[in-house]
């Protein structure tokens, strides 16, 4: 499956020495609980990664809570890793691929096509009986040379310059409350961008937590089939990866992240917020 791999399949090749696993979990608001899960038990062989330590930035004025971390800590982190050009890369967590899709998201970014989500996540690996361990992994690192693809991200600026343009579509993938502007438990300002379109990244799943197959993705996503740009946000670049992901597999390929997201939107006094539906 696109972007996508099974639980069996990842039993069955976890150990080929090309490939590297990627321990995501994180609770926002509890920022340790990811990594004491992980040393309570993880898959055989799996690294950790910190959605805030290691997949974001420090927080500024700009650029939301969780701005792009700098390419070359990252890249460094990414080769301590031992992921390389010719490793394929498998990321999983506990949130129906919530913070996992941000490492997706930055190693395509980064020029790293062979990486993929670990379909169902860490729960459904345990429930289906398969080996986990609280044993640290054997590292071989590696050097991890990064090729930025700018044209998969936009900025504030660009996203203003194209509010209302025709063949633009923007999709925000937050829950629905928060689209409305009804309640907004995490950021200070309630709403959306004007013209956004809702979409919940959770969509994207099944009722059993599995990833949806392409055609019912291709269903959900048919409204955007005449856009000529697809811009995707969330509230701070992380739930909105999902949404990415699932595009792709619709095929959907003229998809763009804002990386910044509401959260960076309503850190610029003026920027317009809109609220109820559109």
């Amino acid at each position: 499956m696109k972007h996508i791999v099974s639980q069996p399949w990842l039993f069955e090749h976890g150990t080929d020495d090309h490939i590297v696993i990627a321990d995501c979990r994180f609770t926002l608001g509890k920022s340790e609980s990811g990594k004491q899960s992980y040393d309570i038990d993880h898959i055989p062989g799996a690294v950790y990664f910190d959605l805030e330590r290691d997949l974001s930035s420090p927080i500024k004025e700009h650029g939301g809570r969780h701005p792009l971390p700098d390419v070359q800590e990252l890249a460094a982190k990414l080769g301590q890793a031992g992921i390389h050009a010719g490793s394929t890369v498998v990321a999983y967590d506990d949130q129906g691929g919530a913070m996992a899709s941000r490492l997706w998201w930055l190693l395509t970014y980064l020029g790293h096509d062979k990486v993929y989500l670990l379909d169902g996540g860490y729960n459904k690996w345990k429930e289906a009986g398969y080996p986990v361990t609280d044993e640290p992994p054997i590292l071989r690192e590696a050097v991890f040379t990064p090729h930025v693809r700018e044209d998969l991200t936009v900025s504030v600026e660009q996203v203003k310059e194209r509010l209302g343009k025709p063949g633009v579509a923007l999709i925000d993938s937050r829950e629905a409350k928060r689209y409305l502007g009804i309640e907004e438990p995490i950021d200070r300002i309630a709403g959306h961008i004007p013209g956004a379109k809702s979409y919940f990244w959770k969509d994207a799943l099944d009722e059993t937590g599995a990833w949806k197959n392409e055609a019912a993705l291709a269903e959900s996503f048919d409204g955007l089939r005449q856009a000529e740009e697809i811009i995707v946000y969330c509230g701070s670049g992380v739930t909105a990866c999902p949404n990415v992901i699932a595009l792709s597999k619709a095929g959907l390929n003229n998809v763009k992240l804002y990386p910044g997201s509401w959260s960076d939107w309503i850190s610029y006094e003026g920027n317009p917020i809109a609220t109820g539906e559109e």
